[in-house]
């Protein structure tokens, strides 16, 4: 593997990220649209990407098994083509059953990502808390970016058009990928780029349980505060902006756009402080603005939001090289699917909890009350991770 070859690597896996994370929340903008449309409540429509959601996480593990046993580069390449073919599907169904269908069918495909991705990506870099840190961001502005384009393109030429028009540019650059591949600008490769020592056994079932315990955390909130916000800006906030859909959307993409230029700067704190403090701080940081979130609106509102997904993702580089630094190398992306079975497929109930407690209650006060609690467990639970020693000192002489 070349240092070209590595780099570019990197690049098809920052864009693979945002791409990644592009259906869910073109979803949640969408069902503003779809609530009209259909005659369903909020929670009634927001069950249609349910299954998708679940299969997002559930089929990680299979994936990134047959990437570890077969091939990275391939599965990515299915990654491409079949989210992007998932979506244009999504835009040209013609009723509810057939729109449940095919977001689930992309949330399959779309679960390559993560497990191949991540375990493509750690092997290719050397400061690993960097490169996840700028793939984080990209994960970041996947939805931000996403928000804005189905915002814009509702408004222009309704709901279907928010899918089909990403759904082709990911196909599209699916295409670019095989031909770099054929052209072996990008090269498949099962060694590290920088190999590391694993812990001990004790350390690795300890850090087992713990990552446990907060990556269900971190996926409920992630899941409940995306699936949430359209809805809770546009009654709590909608004042700050007279322009439809586009103006909602204008804020969420603002709450995502903070939280990724954040994941760069918690992605080079991963690299040189110990991964246990980082991983605790971002953690911690969560907790007041998701109790302070339960009655907040207008412009407090969405300071909170982007506060709150800042430190829900900025936890992110130190969790995934976490898991990079305690599972073997050869079982990475069985590992990563793992984890993410827990981060999208169980923690998709985030979506449902958003639901019903909406349509029972008809606000979001108890979701961000339960959303806190959620967070102050998972910062307890950071706390009996395995320590370490500082990384200063090895982190300058990289």
């Amino acid at each position: 593997m070349t240092p070209w070859s590595s780099r570019i690597a990197i690049a098809f896996s920052c864009v693979g990220h945002a791409y990644s994370h592009l259906f869910q929340p073109i979803f949640f903008v969408a069902a503003l649209s779809l609530e009209n449309e259909l005659g369903w409540t909020h929670g009634e429509v927001v069950t249609l990407i349910l299954a998708g959601n679940i299969l997002y996480g559930v089929a990680a593990p299979v994936a990134g098994w047959v990437g570890d046993k077969w091939s990275s580069v391939g599965m990515i390449a299915l990654f491409f083509l079949g989210t992007g073919a998932g979506m244009m599907l999504t835009g040209v169904a013609s009723n509810a059953w057939q729109i449940g269908l095919f977001l689930t069918l992309t949330g399959i495909f779309a679960s390559i990502y993560h497990p191949v991705g991540m375990a493509w990506l750690v092997r290719n870099a050397v400061n690993r808390g960097t490169a996840l840190g700028l793939n984080g961001m990209f994960g970041s502005f996947g939805p931000s970016a996403a928000v804005l384009i189905a915002g814009a393109l509702i408004d222009l030429w309704g709901w279907r058009a928010a899918f089909l028009v990403p759904g082709a540019a990911v196909v599209l650059t699916g295409v670019f990928f095989l031909w770099c591949i054929h052209r072996r600008i990008i090269i498949e490769t099962k060694v590290d780029l920088r190999p590391i020592a694993l812990p001990s056994r004790d350390e690795q079932v300890r850090a087992f349980f713990v990552l446990l315990v907060t990556l269900i955390c971190s996926g409920l909130i992630y899941q409940a505060t995306q699936s949430g916000m359209p809805k809770a800006f546009s009654l709590r906030a909608d004042g700050l902006f007279d322009q439809g859909v586009l103006g909602i959307t204008t804020l969420i993409a603002i709450v995502y756009g903070v939280a990724g230029v954040f994941q760069i700067l918690a992605g080079k704190m991963a690299d040189r402080y110990p991964l246990k403090y980082v991983y605790i701080a971002a953690w911690a940081f969560q907790v007041p603005f998701l109790w302070l979130a339960a009655e907040a609106g207008g412009p407090l509102l969405v300071f909170l939001m982007a506060m709150t997904v800042t430190g829900n993702t900025a936890a992110l580089p130190a969790e995934n090289t976490l898991v990079a630094k305690y599972a073997p190398s050869h079982w990475r992306g069985l590992v990563y699917g793992l984890k993410f079975i827990l981060a999208f497929g169980l923690a998709s109930l985030g979506v449902l909890l958003e639901g019903r407690l909406f349509d029972a209650t008809g606000d979001y006060f108890w979701l961000f009350v339960v959303l806190g609690t959620l967070a102050t467990t998972a910062t307890t639970a950071s706390l009996l991770l395995p320590g370490e020693r500082p990384r200063v000192a090895t982190a300058a002489a990289e």
